[in-house]
C-alpha cells in the first residue's frame, strides 16, 4: 500500500539567496543598477552632442545570458522581455535553471548585471529496491538508515511503523535525526518488531516520498544486558553561527537502561532563558543567536551504568555584508595618458576582485596591470575605450561598480587658447608667447618666424 502513496510534485524555482518564489507560475529577473549606469552615460553623451549642435541617435540593446552563454529569448516561449525584465513563465527544472545576467549595450560599451541564480526545489523518488531485514536482540540498540533520494531545498524526515496512518512518535527511546533522516532506537523492545518506512517531505514543494519498508525482527532467545550510554548522534565540534539565525543541536544516546539527556554550558554559566530543549527528541535550539550565546556546550547522556559527554563550540560568525567604500568614476582621457582606477569594498569574509571590460573578463597583459581592486592602464589608446566594471565578491554575494573610459582623439586646435595676434614689449625686455593648443594625443610644438623654423638659442 505504501508504494502507491508517494508523490513528487513539479520542482519549484528558488531565486538566489534573497529572492525565493514559493509558486511555479513565473519568475521575474531584473537588470539592476548597471543598466541605469549605461543609460546615464548615453544620456550624458546625447546632451553633449546636442549642446554642440550635433544630433545623436544612440541605439540601445538589452539581452540576457545564462551560465555564461547569450540567450535567444525568442526561441523559448517561456521567456518574455518586459521593459528590460526577463519573465520566465512556468519555469522547468531542466530548461530554466542556471545563473542569469542582464547584458546592456549601446554605442559606448557593454555592462553586465549582478548574477541571479535560479534553482529548483525538488525531491526525487526512493529506489523501489527491497531493503534487507534487520535482526536485533531485545535490549539492544538499533539504527535504521533512511538514505534519502536526491533533493534540493529544506526537507523534513519522519518514519511510519507498520503502515500506520500517523508518524512514529519520538520519545526518550526513539529519535529521528533531521540531519541524516536515520531512526535511532536506544533500547529495542519486543513491540518494536515490524516494518519501518522512511518518509521525506520537501518543505518548499510539499512533495512527499516513501522508502521501501525495512523489516525489523526482535530475537527473544537472548536478552541484551545493561551497558553505559553511547552518544550516537552529536553536533559538530565547531559550529559557526551567524547573528540572528537559529541553531539546533542534536544529541541522542544508545544504552540500556535508556539514557537521559541533559544540557549545560562548559563555562558554568546558566543556559539562556530563550533556549528551547526538547527532552523527548534530544534537541537544543537557540533562536536569534547573539554574541553572548557563543561558547562550549555539553550534552550529557546518563543511565545507571554510567555517563557520556559530547562537546561542541558555537562561534559567533559576524557576517558583514559587502558594501563599497570606494567606487569608480567615468574618465575622459587623452591618448598616451595613464589611467588608474581603484575600487574598494568591505565585507566578511574579505572580498576578492576581478575586472570586466564591455561585459567580458579583462585581459591583463603588457600595458594593463591589475592588483586586487586597482586597475592601471599605461599609454592608453582608442582601443581601450569602453565600459569597465570592478566586481567585488565573497561567499555571500557580489557588488558591481561601473565606469566609462572615453579616450579622446582630436587634432591641434587653438580655439580655446588662441595665440595673441600682437604683443607690445620694451626693447631689451623679455616676452613669453603662449602656445597651448587643445590636442589628443599631445601636440608637438614648433615656432616659425618669417618662414623660418626657430631653433633653441641663448635668446
Amino acid at each position: 500500500m505504501l508504494a502507491g502513496i508517494g508523490s513528487s510534485d513539479p520542482p519549484r524555482p528558488l531565486m538566489d539567496k534573497s529572492e525565493r518564489h514559493s509558486h511555479s507560475e513565473s519568475a521575474a529577473l531584473h537588470p539592476g543598477k548597471e543598466w541605469r549606469k549605461i543609460q546615464r552615460s548615453a544620456q550624458e553623451q546625447e546632451t553633449e552632442g546636442n549642446e554642440e549642435g550635433e544630433g545623436s541617435n544612440l541605439e540601445r540593446a538589452e539581452g540576457w545570458k545564462v551560465d555564461g552563454r547569450e540567450m535567444n529569448t525568442e526561441s523559448d516561449p517561456n521567456y518574455s522581455l518586459v521593459e528590460g525584465n526577463l519573465l520566465i513563465n512556468n519555469p522547468h527544472v531542466i530548461n530554466h535553471g542556471g545563473v542569469y545576467q542582464c547584458i546592456a549595450t549601446n554605442t559606448f560599451g557593454t555592462v553586465v548585471s549582478r548574477e541571479a541564480k535560479v534553482q529548483f526545489a525538488f525531491l526525487q523518488n526512493f529506489s523501489r529496491k527491497s531493503r534487507n531485514m534487520v535482526s536485533v536482540r531485545a535490549g539492544q540498540a538499533v539504527v535504521l538508515l533512511c538514505g534519502p533520494p536526491p533533493h534540493y531545498g529544506e526537507i523534513k524526515y519522519s518514519w511510519v511503523f507498520n503502515g500506520q496512518r500517523g508518524f512514529l512518535q519520538q520519545d526518550a527511546r526513539r529519535f529521528v535525526s533531521q540531519r541524516t533522516g536515520n531512526l535511532y532506537v536506544a533500547k529495542v523492545e519486543a513491540s518494536d518488531a515490524g516494518n519501518y518506512t522512511c518518509v521525506v517531505r520537501n518543505m518548499m514543494t510539499n512533495a512527499t516520498v516513501f522508502s521501501s519498508p525495512t523489516p525489523v525482527v526482535v530475537r527473544r532467545d537472548v536478552v541484551m544486558g545493561e551497558y553505559e550510554p553511547k552518544i550516537e548522534v552529536q553536533f559538530p565540534d565547531t559550529l559557526y553561527v551567524a547573528k540572528g539565525s537559529s541553531v539546533k543541536l542534536e544529541c541522542f544516546a544508545l544504552g540500556n537502561p535508556v539514557p537521559s539527556i541533559s544540557w549545560r554550558r562548559a563555562d558554568g554559566n546558566p543556559l539562556p532563558g530563550k533556549i528551547k530543549i526538547n527532552h523527548a527528541s534530544g534537541v537544543l535550539e537557540i533562536p536569534y543567536f547573539r554574541p553572548e550565546d557563543a561558547g562550549v556546550y555539553e550534552c550529557m547522556a546518563e543511565n545507571s551504568r554510567g555517563r557520556n559527554v559530547a562537546r561542541g563550540q558555537l562561534i559567533f560568525h559576524n557576517v558583514e555584508h559587502l558594501h563599497w567604500v570606494q567606487t569608480l568614476k567615468d574618465a575622459h582621457m587623452a591618448i598616451d595618458a595613464n589611467l588608474q582606477w581603484e575600487c574598494k569594498a568591505i565585507g566578511k569574509p574579505r572580498p576578492t576582485y576581478r575586472w570586466l571590460k564591455n561585459g567580458q573578463p579583462l585581459a591583463v597583459e603588457g600595458r594593463i596591470h591589475v592588483e586586487a581592486g586597482r586597475l592601471t592602464i599605461s599609454k592608453i589608446s582608442l582601443l581601450d575605450s569602453g565600459m569597465y566594471q570592478c566586481v567585488s565578491e565573497n561567499e555571500h554575494g557580489a557588488l558591481y561598480a561601473s565606469a566609462e573610459l572615453k579616450v579622446v582623439a582630436s587634432p591641434p586646435d587653438f580655439t580655446r587658447h588662441p595665440v595673441k595676434k600682437s604683443t607690445v614689449i620694451q626693447r631689451g625686455g623679455e616676452v613669453v608667447l603662449e602656445c597651448r593648443p587643445h590636442a589628443s594625443p599631445r601636440a608637438t610644438i614648433s615656432w616659425w618666424r618669417r618662414g623660418e623654423l626657430l631653433k633653441d638659442s641663448r635668446r
